[in-house]
């Protein structure tokens, strides 16, 4: 069993309480992974071409409050 499926095993058998809990824990887990990522990527400069194409844009008057 891969330890995905296990994960899916253990899961599929919270009560609806620790299936609340575990909901919330996740949320919290997956928006730091996601943080981690993106700190990660424009510190690499994998995001610099979307902010040159940003500053380009509002630079040609093409960008709009929103």
């Amino acid at each position: 069993m891969t330890a995905l499926e296990n994960a899916e095993q253990i899961v599929g058998q919270l009560s609806p309480a620790e299936l609340t809990r575990f909901r919330r824990w996740f949320a919290e887990f997956d928006g730091r992974v996601w943080d981690d990522q993106i700190e990660a990527d424009a510190e690499s400069g994998k995001l610099d071409v979307f902010a040159e194409e940003a500053l380009a844009e509002y630079r040609a008057g093409k960008a709009q409050e929103i």
